[in-house]
């Protein structure tokens, strides 16, 4: 890894294309600030009360977050600068893994990547479910349709919305209704919590579970709180910034970790407050209020859901269009026709395992350790290390391999208490049962 031979370098980069300086980028830092900000503002911000802070308590959720803001704008950093090594713009992750180490680091990446991709789509189709759920219990409590089968009606709904939005620009109008939906949850969540706790008696913040439980959602935990600041595309988002390239991304990125992680810790803070360790993985679960207020609230999660679903989806999707050969208009029988087939496909296998193993926090964890450790933390400073080794003096140098050594280890210890906890939840989960 990190040979600098140039013969190899070159046909690096003539079997993984990277990308020069003469291509126009147009996005302000402004522009992108708000976008990656919005990212960590979906609807999986109001799973963390229940993910992060009821197995960490007040103590390691705060400090854990904080650190975890702080190590990511970090790792961001690291690889914002890197995107211009050797004279060429790398505008994917995997073209400057396969620049500095080679094909199999391409590939590596490549898989990461998508995996992670995969794993996210899993987790919010389980949160688009669990908010129809809790919308659908405003006005029936029979309890005859359970989770599974508001997964299955969300996953549904992402086929359609996947069929009708052949690509990423066609998304312009549901940006801003993306927009509006985040605003509107957020702001019920914090609201509405905020009343329940200062109307509710004392709390119980004690971590819930047996010594050796709490081990393990400790552990996995972890993988929660690293999951909530996933920046493993930061050379695709980077390549939409106008010139100074470099500049106006670490402005943006700035942006994102001081203004845009606000709403996520104060709904996260307030959450935990109000509900102690009975908060629920679905925040709106557990708030009191007008029944019309939470329907809003719990329709913007679900509609965000979807939305953000199909943004995380759209590279899948981009790959196995390109694959294919899929051209022209959007509206030929051909086009559509392999957009029910493929997408549709994709997206069923997404809601399957959703529907058969819907333990949202379980699943963030498990991410946090396949992709974001590794993608986040691990990779940026190796890469850095090795792009600018000679530029480095040796504590520098080991600074960036202690921290490579560090987060590879809490990767691997995560994804072992992930797969942990999903293993005991799924030999008593019965899957219509009522979750």
């Amino acid at each position: 890894m990190g040979n600098d031979d140039p013969s190899r370098k070159e046909n690096v980069d003539d079997q993984y294309p990277v990308h020069t300086a003469h291509q126009v980028s147009n996005d302000s830092w402004f522009q992108v600030g708000i976008l990656i900000s919005m990212g960590i503002n979906s609807a999986y911000a109001l799973g963390y009360s229940g993910t992060i802070m009821v197995p960490l308590g007040w103590i390691g959720g705060i400090v854990g977050l904080i650190l975890s803001t702080m190590v990511s704008l970090y790792a961001s950093i690291l690889t914002a600068k890197l995107h211009e090594v050797g004279g060429k713009r790398h505008i994917r992750y995997r073209d400057l893994a396969g620049y500095l180490y080679g094909r199999t680091a391409y590939l590596v990446v490549w898989a990461l990547q998508y995996a992670s991709l995969f794993l996210i789509n899993i987790g919010y189709i389980i949160m688009a479910g669990s908010a129809l759920k809790a919308f659908y219990l405003l006005f029936s409590d029979d309890h005859q349709l359970k989770l599974p089968h508001f997964i299955a009606i969300a996953g549904f709904t992402c086929v359609l919305f996947a069929i009708a939005t052949p690509h990423l620009s066609a998304l312009r109008v549901w940006l801003g209704v993306s927009s509006l939906c985040l605003l509107l949850y957020l702001c019920i969540a914090f609201v509405l919590s905020l009343e329940d706790g200062m109307k509710a008696p004392a709390r119980d913040y004690s971590i819930p579970g047996s010594e050796v439980s709490k081990i393990f959602a400790t552990i996995g935990a972890v993988g929660n709180v690293v999951f909530a600041f996933n920046t493993g595309m930061i050379p695709e988002i980077q390549a939409t910034v106008r010139p100074p390239v470099i500049e106006n991304m670490l402005k943006a990125l700035f942006f994102q970790f001081t203004v845009g992680v606000v709403p996520l810790h104060a709904v996260t803070y307030i959450g935990y407050w109000a509900y102690g360790s009975s908060t629920s993985s679905y925040l709106l679960n557990n708030v009191h209020g007008p029944v019309w207020l939470k329907g809003v609230a719990h329709m913007s999660a679900f509609i965000q859901s979807i939305i953000t679903l199909h943004i995380f989806a759209s590279p899948t999707y981009e790959f196995l269009d390109t694959t294919y050969g899929i051209k022209g208009s959007a509206l030929a029988p051909r086009n559509i026709a392999f957009r029910v087939v493929v997408r549709g496909g994709y997206l069923v296998l997404t809601t399957f395992l959703s529907a058969l193993l819907p333990f949202l926090g379980d699943f963030m964890s498990l991410t946090g350790a396949i992709s974001t450790f590794p993608l986040t933390f691990v990779l940026p400073n190796h890469m850095y290390l090795v792009a600018r080794k000679n530029k480095l003096s040796s504590l520098q140098k080991s600074w960036h391999w202690l921290n490579c050594v560090f987060f590879s280890c809490i990767s691997a210890a995560a994804f072992v208490a992930a797969l942990k906890l999903i293993v005991v939840k799924t030999e008593t989960y019965h899957f219509f049962a009522d979750i």
